[in-house]
């Protein structure tokens, strides 16, 4: 399998989101595969002589489909996993949506930032990438305050220290998704102690009600969040908030907390009780009005879906978190989504290793290709579950990843 894994940031946060540079004009080259019924077009290396443009056209000469045609590519698995595309020759229709998997900046993370006094040390390896997109979007499933108690040991009651807030601003954090099972493990107090502080620090928040409404050079992207771990997802507020954030917004991001823990497949876990189908959730909101879905808790990044023209994505994985006990749980992909005016166009994931029980470092290219790898083979195995297109052709699912060492290798 070959895939482009190319960073698609334009412009960053609000703040500076007024320039294009042209590394960034050269990274949005290859976005995704058009998938009209015409093969992919050959692209010349050198000017095509007179009689060669009288034989046969130089088409790497000719505009992208986008120019030529007005219309912008359907989405699916092979454009996204095998991206041939080239953009549309104007960038300023260009934004981009960064999305990570869980922040839990407690227990083992809580306790070696403290012990190193440096509460940026997670976020530092992945800050100049993650900060560079248009929105930054995080699901925090730890409150921050002050006072937080510092322990390695094992504990399912989480908390963090205030100061990590400021790797959150570091890592260009815009919008964190608070609807998730342990955002209350101190009561009301925690959460609202938490609500404040981000908003303190320019962060907005997403499934305490509110919509988080971002602007970006014209185009509103509006944010909600549901969590469906140890409860049912609420599917009238879902359907209603969707709505409202529809009435504020040109794209509507709705970020789910759902399905079992430890699987590369979506599905419900009845013994929590987790009990919603991702997959029917997901469904829903897209069939209510979501332009993309996004999904976390499992722990294990998982695959992806095409449904109806959208994507739903259903696990990212751990993104700062202490779960060294498993190469997969140390594993996760962070998503850029490429959107042209209001329509996705394009999706890029890069994979990382969490080393020393708290900070992920992007993978080297053989590890990231066989990570993307296993992504593309869940997303195939859900298409062939639900009788949807898959990529062609179909890869092998890789074996589970090696143990890898515990520090981050040097330089």
């Amino acid at each position: 399998m070959t895939l482009l894994h190319l960073p698609t940031h334009w412009g960053g946060r609000t703040r500076r989101r007024w320039g294009l540079s042209g590394g960034h004009l050269a990274i949005v080259l290859a976005l995704v595969a058009c998938t009209n019924s015409s093969p992919p077009l050959p692209r010349a290396n050198v000017a095509s002589g007179s009689r060669v443009l009288v034989a046969a056209p130089d088409f790497s000469d000719q505009p992208s489909f986008s120019d030529r045609t007005g219309r912008l590519p359907v989405l699916s698995l092979q454009s996204l996993f095998h991206s041939t595309y080239i953009a549309p020759g104007d960038p300023s229709r260009i934004r981009t949506l960064l999305v990570t998997g869980d922040v839990i900046p407690a227990r083992g993370v809580n306790y070696f930032a403290a012990t190193r006094h440096d509460f940026l040390w997670p976020f530092r390896p992945t800050a100049s990438y993650t900060k560079a997109a248009d929105i930054t979007y995080i699901n925090l499933e730890s409150p921050l305050f002050a006072g937080c108690r510092v322990s390695a040991a094992e504990s399912f009651t989480f908390c963090g220290d205030a100061r990590f807030v400021n790797g959150l601003t570091l890592m260009g954090a815009d919008v964190a998704n608070l609807a998730n099972n342990h955002l209350s493990n101190y009561g009301a107090e925690g959460i609202t102690l938490t609500d404040k502080l981000l908003h303190q620090n320019g962060i907005q928040t997403s499934g305490l009600g509110p919509v988080a409404v971002i602007d970006v050079r014209g185009i509103k992207f509006g944010f909600i969040g549901f969590n469906g771990v140890g409860r049912a997802i609420d599917k009238t507020a879902l359907k209603e908030g969707i709505a409202h954030a529809r009435q504020l917004a040109d794209i509507v991001v709705v970020q789910f907390h759902w399905g079992k823990e430890y699987e590369r497949q979506p599905m419900a876990d009845r013994g929590v009780p987790t009990p919603d189908d991702p997959v029917v959730i997901g469904h829903d909101a897209i069939d209510w009005g979501a332009d993309i879905v996004i999904g976390n808790h499992p722990h294990w990044y998982q695959g992806i879906e095409i449904y109806h023209g959208k994507l739903i994505t259903y696990a990212h994985g751990n993104f700062v978190f202490d779960q060294m006990w498993s190469e997969e749980t140390r594993e996760g992909v962070i998503g850029t989504y490429t959107f042209n005016g209001t329509q996705l166009v394009a999706a890029t994931w890069k994979a990382y290793r969490i080393y020393d029980y708290g900070q992920p470092v992007f993978m080297n290219p053989k590890d990231s290709a066989t990570a993307l790898q296993t992504m593309e083979a869940a997303s195939d195995q859900l298409a062939i579950r639900l009788r949807e297109p898959t990529t062609t052709p179909v890869p092998a699912m890789p074996p589970p990843p090696v143990t890898a060492p515990e520090h981050a290798p040097a330089g």
